[in-house]
């Protein structure tokens, strides 16, 4: 394949008018590139971006700086057909998480003052997050606030030195009030039902516990837009390094991705916006269908994908939709359990959409691991497969690939594949699985009702339907004695 040539990006503004938690892959190949093609396009340089990591790698946002916040993104519409794009909407990047493995207060947030300093700053009108489903602290069955999380008592016991978005946030906003600026609006980017919602409750039952009049300006002034994203971006491999390098890009710093990319994004932005519907953007008066189709049909097939695939040994998505009858699995999922339970506008095709997200998971430029995608599962099964379950249920309908799904996800977070290989379980309750594995792990009905048991991830009334638990019980049983082929046999 001849180098495509590279759409080199506009010199930098100096201006920054957003400011972004969560600078991963996903943000430099999504919210960033939107952004990139817009200030191209239009020449509007108010909108220059401070991106700020809260995870507890700094190499990123060193790297960032010395290569002058500019980094490339490879936009694959298959092997043979790139897209390369140069950065610079990026004007600053902070690092406002763990250094090292120190866990005490002092070692917490080099840049979190300067952070602070420009989210409270009159230029900042649009504060974005991509912090994963975890980093909002919230229940995932309930979607309250976990008050009990050694985090968010921190950011109660010490609010002026936030370390969580949550408590970013609140302290940025109060210390706008205080100064009698407006506050700026919060867009979620994150993979949540009703994201912009759910920010809002974060933020403001943490405000409650530190000063109740900050808690009511904030739940009264401050805008929570809702939003849905869809790009794959899979974490960097040695070989994609490799890909670019072959193609002339030597970028640390460098993110691959798929060609399709959409934002839908509800149109409520009091300090204003970027017109980002002139680079495709979706502006909109609700989100909500889009974002429940995107995160029932694509997300949910990801995860059905991921924790059968990774059992079985396949390693990414497009070993595993070359698996003639886990892509039937998948369209069948999509089709019989996720679509119906959708009320989309007029002139949406669930069944063109269906097939859409199996040809993009067939996309063989891209090796986006299962492991990945398996990463968080107490976190992201909610939304993407229980709350659908949870619907069908209430109408007296079952829902076996959910089941078969739930029954995978349970074997998954044993630590060992079906062959006996062991790997990290990554998720927040991954100490809580061991426990109950180790407990239960020789009964299987034991072990199923008390996954099930587990209220901060599973509905309580999806819990106690009883056809719902026997049908994940006799997957689990059929998964582990016959193995991935005979349980997708037994749908």
């Amino acid at each position: 394949m001849m180098a495509p040539k590279l759409i080199e990006a506009k010199p930098r503004s100096g201006r920054i008018g957003i400011v972004h938690l969560g600078l991963g892959a996903f943000h430099r190949a999504h919210q960033a590139v939107y952004l990139e093609r817009y200030r191209q396009r239009s020449g509007d340089g108010e909108w220059g971006v401070c991106s700020a990591n809260l995870r507890s790698s700094v190499g990123l946002v060193d790297g960032l700086r010395a290569a002058g916040q500019r980094y490339h993104v490879a936009e694959y519409a298959d092997s043979d057909s790139v897209t390369l794009r140069e950065i610079g909407v990026i004007e600053e990047t902070l690092f406002s998480g763990r250094d090292g493995a120190d866990e005490s207060m002092d070692s917490w947030g080099r840049d979190r003052e300067a952070l602070l300093a420009r989210m409270a700053s009159e230029d900042t009108r649009v504060v974005t997050l991509t912090v994963t489903e975890k980093g909002y602290f919230l229940n995932p069955a309930s979607g309250e606030l976990k008050i009990d999380d050694p985090m968010i008592i921190g950011d109660m016991a010490s609010p002026q030195q936030p370390r969580t978005a949550p408590g970013l946030l609140v302290e940025a906003l109060a210390q706008r009030r205080e100064a009698g600026l407006a506050p700026f609006t919060v867009l979620s980017c994150d993979n949540m039902p009703d994201n912009g919602k759910r920010t809002r409750q974060a933020v403001v039952q943490l405000a409650e516990h530190r000063d109740a009049a900050l808690a009511s300006w904030i739940a009264r002034e401050v805008a929570f837009p809702c939003s849905m994203v869809d790009r794959i971006v899979p974490a960097m491999t040695d070989a994609d390094f490799e890909r670019l390098a072959a193609l002339g890009v030597s970028d640390q710093n460098a993110v691959v991705c798929e060609a399709f990319t959409q934002w839908v994004v509800e149109d409520n932005f009091p300090q204003g916006r970027p017109g980002w519907e002139a680079e495709g953007v979706e502006m909109v008066a609700d989100v909500a269908p889009f974002e429940t189709m995107k995160l029932r049909m694509l997300n949910g097939s990801h995860s059905l994908l991921a924790y059968l695939g990774a059992l079985a040994g396949i390693e990414t998505v497009y070993d595993g939709i070359n698996h003639v009858e886990l892509r039937a699995l998948l369209r069948r999922y999509m089709l019989e359990e996720a679509a119906p339970t959708l009320e989309m506008p007029k002139g949406i095709d669930l069944d063109a959409y269906a097939d859409s997200l199996l040809a993009r998971f067939a996309n063989d430029s891209l090796r986006h691991r299962l492991q990945q995608i398996a990463m968080d599962g107490s976190q992201k099964l909610p939304q993407r497969w229980l709350s659908g379950a949870l619907e069908r249920s209430a109408a007296g309908q079952t829902s076996p690939c959910v089941a078969l799904g739930v029954a995978a996800w349970i074997r998954y977070t044993a630590g060992q594949d079906l062959q006996g290989n062991s790997y990290p379980v990554d998720d927040p309750l991954a100490k809580r699985f061991a426990e109950l594995h180790q407990m239960h792990g020789s009964d299987p009905r034991a072990l199923v009702a008390a996954y099930l048991a587990m209220d901060d991830v599973v509905p309580n009334a999806l819990a106690q339907d009883d056809a719902f638990a026997q049908a994940v019980l006799v997957a689990y049983q059929t998964l582990t004695q016959g193995g991935l082929r005979e349980a997708l046999a037994g749908l």
